[in-house]
C-alpha cells in the first residue's frame, strides 16, 4: 500500500461515521423481525423442555459452523455435551471433554447468556485467551489476551499460493488499537440511536474491520454480533444460528465483507445483506424446531417400551439425522457390539414396528425409521 493511498473504509477521514439508508433496508427489518416473532410465538407453546432442546440444538450448531467457517473441524457430540453440561439439559451419556471445544463454547455461552452486561476490554480478552488454550493457533505461537503489535508486519487477509498471494484487506496498524476499541466500545455500551439489528450488524462489521487479535478475529466478531442478536431478541436463549447461516453463504460473506471493507462508510449493503442472511438463519431454525419436536414426540410414543442403551443410541442418531446408510455393519461399528447383536437389536425394532427396512436393498439391507 502506497504512502497516501487510501484504499480501506479505516482510512477515511470521517471513520468511523457510518452511514446507511434506512427506508431502503425497512422492508428487511421487518420481515427479519416478524419472522423472529413468529419463532419465539411458536417456541413459547412448545414447553420449557422443548426450549432447552431447540436451544441446545442452535448453539451446538452456531459453536461448531463458527469454528467451521476459519476451516476447524470439531467433533459434534463434544460440543453438544460441553453446551448442554452448562445448560443443565440431560441428553445422557456425556462426550469427553475436550479442552478446545470447551472454549469455544464458554465465548458463544458468554457472549449470548450475558447479552445485556457491556462489552470491555477484559470480556474480550478473556474470548481469546478461551479460543486459544495452548497459546498456539496451529503451529504458530501468538499473543493471547492482548491486542497484535505487528512485530511480523501489517495484518492482512489474504489467500493464494505464497508466491502469488493476493491481498483482501489490511488492518488499521497496531497502535491505533487501543484508541479505536475505546470508541467501538463506547458505541457498543451506549444508547446510540440505531434499530437493534442495524446495531447487530455494525457491530460484526467494525469488530472485523478492525481484526485486532493475532488470530481468532472472525470467530470473535461473529460472538459480538451474537450478543447484539440477543439483546435485540429479549433473550439470552438462542434458538438460531447466524454462524451457520454464514458457513453455508461463506462464499458471499466474504464478497461482501471485503467489498464493505474497501468501499466508503454507507454500508447500506453490508446490513442487507447480514439482515438477508439473518432471515434465512431463522428460517432454517424453523426446520430445527420442527425435528426437535418430532424427536419429542417419538419419544412420547416409545416412553413406555423398554429398550436397551444401544437402541436408545442408535434411534437417537437417526432421529438427529443419520448421513448414508445405517446397516447392521454400521450398528455394530457405532454400538460396539458384535455383529449378531447388532441384527438382534435391529430385529426386535421392526417386530415393533420403530424401524423398517430401506427401500432399494442392495448387497446389505438398510433400515430407518418406520415413522
Amino acid at each position: 500500500m502506497n504512502s497516501g493511498e487510501r484504499i480501506y473504509i479505516w482510512q477515511a477521514d470521517d471513520w468511523p461515521d457510518w452511514r446507511y439508508d434506512l427506508p431502503a433496508l425497512a422492508g428487511l427489518l421487518t420481515d427479519v423481525s416478524r419472522a423472529q416473532g413468529l419463532l419465539l410465538g411458536r417456541l413459547a407453546d412448545v414447553g420449557l423442555a422443548l426450549r432447552d432442546q431447540a436451544s441446545l440444538a442452535a448453539l451446538t450448531e452456531d459453536v461448531v459452523k463458527t469454528s467451521e467457517i476459519e476451516g476447524e473441524v470439531l467433533n459434534v457430540e463434544s460440543v453438544r455435551s460441553s453446551i448442554a453440561r452448562r445448560l443443565g439439559v440431560d441428553i445422557g451419556a456425556l462426550a469427553p471433554v475436550d479442552r478446545h471445544v470447551e472454549g469455544v463454547v464458554e465465548m458463544v455461552l458468554d457472549a449470548t447468556s450475558h447479552c445485556s452486561e457491556p462489552l470491555t476490554t477484559e470480556r474480550l480478552f478473556g474470548w481469546h485467551a478461551a479460543l486459544f488454550p495452548t497459546g498456539y493457533s496451529g503451529m504458530n505461537r501468538i499473543a493471547i489476551g492482548q491486542w497484535r503489535d505487528d512485530a511480523d508486519g501489517p495484518m492482512q487477509v489474504v489467500s493464494g499460493p505464497v508466491m502469488r498471494r493476493r491481498i483482501h484487506y489490511q488492518a488499521p496498524p497496531a497502535e491505533v488499537l487501543p484508541a479505536e476499541i475505546a470508541a467501538f466500545l463506547a458505541w457498543a455500551n451506549g444508547e446510540t440511536g440505531e434499530p437493534a439489528l442495524i446495531k447487530a450488524g455494525l457491530a460484526h462489521l467494525w469488530f472485523v474491520t478492525l481484526h485486532p487479535f493475532d488470530d481468532g478475529n472472525g470467530r470473535i466478531a461473529r460472538a459480538v454480533g451474537d450478543l447484539f442478536l440477543a439483546r435485540a431478541d429479549g433473550s439470552p436463549q438462542r434458538f438460531y444460528s447466524l454462524s451457520a447461516q454464514i458457513q453455508r453463504e461463506r462464499a458471499g460473506y466474504y464478497e461482501i465483507l471485503e467489498r464493505s471493507q474497501k468501499g466508503l462508510l454507507d454500508v447500506t449493503s453490508w446490513l442487507a445483506w447480514f439482515l438477508g442472511a439473518l432471515g434465512r438463519a431463522i428460517a432454517s431454525a424453523q426446520a430445527t424446531l420442527d425435528a426437535v419436536l418430532v424427536k419429542a414426540r417419538f419419544w412420547q410414543r416409545w416412553s413406555g417400551t423398554p429398550l436397551n442403551p444401544r437402541q436408545l443410541k442408535l434411534l437417537n442418531r437417526l432421529l438427529e439425522g443419520f448421513e448414508g446408510k445405517l446397516t447392521s455393519s454400521k450398528w455394530a461399528a457405532i454400538a460396539k457390539c458384535s455383529p449378531d447383536t447388532a441384527l438382534r437389536d435391529i430385529t426386535q425394532l421392526l417386530e415393533l414396528g420403530i424401524l423398517k427396512k430401506s427401500p432399494g436393498g442392495g448387497r446389505s439391507s438398510g433400515y430407518e425409521l418406520a415413522n
